[in-house]
């Protein structure tokens, strides 16, 4: 007990005290007994960096595929087996999924994210507010440089919820410098009332069009509505 104290290996710590008579009353191969115990102490530090990343990527409601009706949905069902394979994340490409308020975009996303997450993959989540607050936070010291490079070391980063209301500066400033800093080199997912091609209409545009450039190559765009949807 002393020596999985002293080598931090608390999940064998848990299994020794029922794995131990068991292995003793079967008469196991003490390789077998290792290689039981060091399974356990994998599987615990697996489920523990999972909860982890999860808590990191700041996800909002915690909604996944378990709660998702695909049947339900305006997305094709094609587009959405294809999307979930998550292989457009490993090409670092990104996804716009567009549509009015209460047709899951939000759900879609987020259900993503945490899919990314049990494949292994690391996660962050941001609402367009949040990203005109890293731009305040940094601005003093100069430091914006630095947080981008630490978001940049996600798999996949997702802003939700862009078009509702006009985007503050700091705001726009934020989603330019994370797109353009993401480009061919981590996906997005951006969720959005309004499709990309109209951001100037929210945002300054010559931001609008930097920024749609970068978010638009490599891009796939759901569109979607109360019955159907295209891509």
């Amino acid at each position: 007990m002393e020596l999985t104290r002293r080598l931090r290996l608390p999940h064998v710590r848990r299994q020794l005290s029922d794995l131990i008579p068991t292995a003793r009353a079967q008469r196991w191969d003490p390789a077998e007994l290792v290689r039981v115990l060091l399974a356990e102490e994998a599987a615990g530090r697996d489920a523990a960096m999972l909860v982890n990343r999860r808590k990191k990527a700041g996800f909002p409601a915690g909604k996944t595929f378990q709660v998702w009706d695909e049947t339900k949905s305006s997305i094709p069902t094609a587009t959405q087996t294809a999307l979930r394979t998550l292989e457009w994340i490993s090409r670092q490409e990104n996804l716009c999924i567009v549509g009015p308020s209460g047709t899951g975009k939000s759900h879609w996303c987020e259900a993503l994210g945490h899919a990314a997450i049990e494949a292994g993959m690391t996660t962050c989540w941001f609402t367009i507010e949040d990203l005109g607050t890293l731009v305040r936070r940094h601005r003093a010291d100069d430091s914006m440089a630095k947080a981008m490079s630490r978001i940049m070391r996600a798999d996949l980063v997702i802003v939700d919820d862009i078009g509702l209301l006009p985007i503050a500066p700091d705001a726009a400033e934020g989603f330019y410098r994370l797109v353009d800093a993401a480009y061919e080199k981590r996906s997005l997912a951006v969720s959005s009332n309004l499709h990309p091609a109209g951001f100037e209409e929210i945002m300054p545009k010559t931001l609008a069009t930097a920024t749609v450039d970068r978010l638009l190559h490599h891009a796939h765009v759901v569109v979607t509505n109360g019955t159907q949807s295209c891509t």
